[in-house]
């Protein structure tokens, strides 16, 4: 029986090669020495693979998750690059020599690709290119910058994925009235508005997809209590702290969305509390609490909100 693709219900993530693999050699080539030594330099190394770069476990365990349905694919990534097509084929072969299941790709030389995320409705798009990630949140799109240098993979088959809450999950409302009240004028807020919802953020969409899979394996588990483990794993990580961490989680629980763990941290250092949770992808708003993440963690700055446009 053939496979479905439904668009509408699939989570669906654009990459571009510089998210999924590690171009800093092609990439000193075209910066020092010109776009035409660049493609010649990919077609003289048409056939060297590429080692995997900083998003490359992340999507690999996506993927994987297909395994969990055999009617409906469930997760579809497609490239999505500023190569021409010819120079492209160098990334698409490294992609079939590392056995991802990833067969769609949109090459435009030397354009953003990302404008095609709405017919193919996707959730994000993941690059390495700043000036790419921030005009697609412009246009409203969900859309992360990749920081940091690739982690060792260690082939296992979860997944786990770490949230920033506000301005990632979340709008950035809160932190205005944080950025423009101070500590004590936020809590205050916070508190008074615990039951109110904020409105939902870049990534919401996202988790929903996800949590829709997680809702398929928790069918499994119900079936096979004793033989299924579960493979994805969702946290939210966040400087709030009480009594601010009720709003956070009323909010999640009122766009229907939900988390298997959270941390108030009340600003503490995130990078050692990432460094024992291990994520596979850690996402947030703030460019000082990634740098810090990706020494250890494959980090995302997603560039939303007020604080991304001082």
């Amino acid at each position: 029986m053939a496979v479905e693709l439904d668009l509408e219900r699939a989570l669906v993530i654009g990459v571009a090669s510089s998210a999924l693999f590690d171009l800093r050699e092609s990439d000193a080539v075209f910066r020092e020495q010109g776009e035409e030594r660049y493609r010649e330099y990919q077609r003289e190394h048409l056939d060297d693979v590429l080692e995997p770069g900083v998003a490359f476990p992340f999507i690999r365990r996506l993927l994987d998750l297909n395994d969990l349905s055999d009617r409906e694919r469930l997760v579809e990534v497609v490239i999505l690059s500023r190569n021409d097509p010819e120079t492209g084929m160098r990334v698409m072969r490294s992609v079939a020599h590392h056995g991802l299941d990833i067969t769609r790709a949109i090459f435009m030389q030397g354009r953003a690709p990302y404008r095609f995320m709405k017919p193919l409705r996707m959730s994000l798009f993941l690059s390495a290119n700043e000036d790419d990630v921030r005009e697609a949140i412009d246009m409203g799109f969900a859309a992360g910058h990749v920081v940091g240098r690739a982690q060792p993979d260690d082939g296992d088959t979860d997944l786990r994925i770490a949230f920033d809450f506000d301005g990632v999950l979340a709008d950035d409302s809160a932190e205005r009235v944080f950025q423009s009240e101070g500590l004590d004028g936020y809590q205050e807020s916070e508190s008074a508005l615990a039951e109110v919802p904020l409105s939902r953020g870049p990534m919401a969409d996202f988790l929903e997809k996800i949590n829709r899979i997680q809702g398929i394996e928790e069918s499994k588990s119900l079936d096979d209590p004793s033989g299924y483990r579960r493979r994805v794993h969702v946290a939210v990580v966040t400087a709030r702290s009480a009594p601010a961490h009720e709003r956070a989680i009323n909010s999640i629980g009122q766009w229907g969305l939900r988390v298997n763990d959270a941390f108030f941290l009340g600003g503490i250092d995130k990078g050692p509390i990432l460094e024992v949770l291990r994520p596979h992808i850690f996402f947030d708003d703030q460019r000082r609490h990634v740098e810090g993440a990706a020494l250890s963690t494959p980090s995302v700055h997603i560039p939303f909100g007020a604080i991304n446009r001082e």
